[in-house]
């Protein structure tokens, strides 16, 4: 799924991904298409972004 359109399907809600693709532009890493794994709570986004490897 394109980056935009899980975006988009998952509007104002923290979404935990796996990144299937990217492109570099300078020093960043540009995500192009994700796979969504499963939404995550506003009270846990905190704790699954430091577990997030």
């Amino acid at each position: 799924m394109k980056w935009q359109g899980a975006r988009e399907l998952f509007l104002n809600k923290f979404l935990l991904v796996s990144i299937l693709d990217y492109h570099e532009k300078g020093d960043k890493k540009i995500v192009d298409v994700v796979a969504p794994i499963r939404t995550i709570s506003e009270k846990n986004a905190n704790k699954e972004f430091i577990r997030a490897k």
